[in-house]
């Protein structure tokens, strides 16, 4: 079928490459030019492990391309998928104005004349309640009467940045949201191969699916943090106590969140637990360990960068080993390897940074914002790899595991993610 994506961020990007690959024709939608052009060029406009490949075999092949001006494409499409972005505003929520846009402009392109049903699917993380409070109001004014035309579907994605193709033709489960709780023809039929428990439910319990995820997520990495704290402080292995306590798959879940090390971050958790903190005070709900697994985090990294300066010493040069907040990955929104790098900076720390994701020429949008308001100096503080290998470093900042397969001057390493 032929399918129009809107907005060619990490989400959208990996969702259009992969329709393409399952043999669709796909169109990406995005208003920014540069992120167009790249994808016409037969290139990924994002980092992500397999995308240029898929990209570049899905444009060669005439199923892949973008534009920013979805007029004339919509026609022919039997679905559009909203994959634009929902930043956390200043008090927490979701910013909507993506969503708003987007819902407008594909509202206004459902012609009259339309011989068949266009599917909306939207994929991007929203508040319960938006499909049916926000996004259907805007369809409802701009088809007036006309909304046999269209059909509305919210449909979360679970795609890990690193593993995003494997978990988009591989996803943990399917939830569907649709008005009446019914199936979806066109996605049962876009589905069709993938094998994963499939959920059908209302709009507004398929929506709140992402902040149960990725709240529980954070919940996991939260808890572990406290525990290994309390570990050091008394002179516990905190790896033996987590050994133990993952070696109960009966009752103590899944061990993947579970490890003490780093703080948490990227562009899920932290905005997510933001909004449903955000919603909880709204509806006079009182989530006290929500409320604290932000807090907690930041004591977290504030833990990590004083173990740091414990093992500096004065005057000293300090290598980092990986910027953004994922491995295979050049996101740096939130990272929490940002924060601690800031903090050296901000202590007059002599600081190098290594990570060979990271290009600052080829960071795009939110992600370029985030990177040099946080870090203005990027560009002078990364170094290539024989640079990192060949300098003399008091102390080497590991968050990959990366030190033991390079030959490093240093003397001392602590990786971040065993708290060693």
């Amino acid at each position: 079928m032929k399918i129009a994506v809107f907005g060619l961020g990490y989400v959208g990007m990996t969702t259009a490459a992969c329709l393409a690959r399952s043999g669709h024709e796909v169109i990406g939608v995005d208003v920014s030019d540069e992120k167009v052009a790249i994808v016409n060029a037969g290139n990924s406009p994002i980092t992500e492990p397999g995308l240029d490949e898929l990209v570049a075999r899905a444009v060669r092949k005439g199923l892949l391309s973008a534009t920013q001006n979805a007029r004339g494409h919509l026609d022919n499409c039997a679905l559009a998928i909203v994959c634009v972005g929902t930043p956390s505003a200043p008090d927490g929520s979701h910013n909507m104005s993506f969503i708003v846009e987007v819902s407008h402009q594909i509202a206004e392109l459902v012609r009259p004349a339309r011989s068949t049903k266009l599917t909306v699917v939207f994929r991007s993380t929203v508040r319960p309640g938006t499909i049916e409070e926000l996004v259907l109001p805007i369809f409802e004014n701009a088809l007036k009467g006309r909304m046999d035309r269209v059909e509305l579907v919210y449909n979360p994605e679970f795609l890990r940045e690193s593993v995003a193709i494997e978990d988009f033709f591989n996803p943990p489960k399917i939830v569907i949201g649709t008005k009446d709780g019914e199936r979806c023809a066109v996605l049962d039929e876009l589905n069709a191969t993938i094998n994963a428990p499939t959920f059908y439910t209302t709009y507004r319990a398929a929506e709140i699916t992402k902040f149960v995820d990725n709240t529980f997520h954070a919940v996991k990495v939260a808890f572990a943090n406290e525990v290994g704290r309390v570990c050091e402080k008394l002179g516990i292995s905190a790896t033996t106590v987590h050994q133990i306590f993952v070696s109960d798959t009966k009752l103590n879940i899944s061990p993947y969140y579970l490890r003490p090390g780093g703080a948490f971050g990227g562009s899920c958790l932290p905005k997510d637990v933001r909004a449903l903190q955000y919603i909880a005070s709204d509806v006079g709900a009182h989530t006290y360990l929500v409320d604290s697994l932000l807090r907690s985090n930041d004591a977290h990294k504030n833990f990590l960068f004083e173990s740091c300066l414990k093992a500096l010493p004065t005057g000293g040069h300090v290598l980092m080993l990986g910027l953004s907040f994922k491995e295979d990955s050049d996101d740096l929104r939130e990272s929490p390897n940002i924060d601690l790098a800031r903090k050296f900076l901000q202590s007059h720390i002599d600081l190098s940074i290594y990570d060979p994701q990271v290009e600052p020429s080829k960071l795009l949008g939110q992600n370029l914002g985030y990177a040099f308001s946080s870090l203005p100096a990027l560009r002078k503080l990364l170094v290539s790899r024989s640079i990192a290998e060949s300098g003399s470093f008091d102390l080497v900042v590991d968050t990959r595991g990366w030190a033991k397969t390079m030959a490093l001057r240093t003397r001392r390493v602590i990786n971040v993610n065993t708290l060693s």
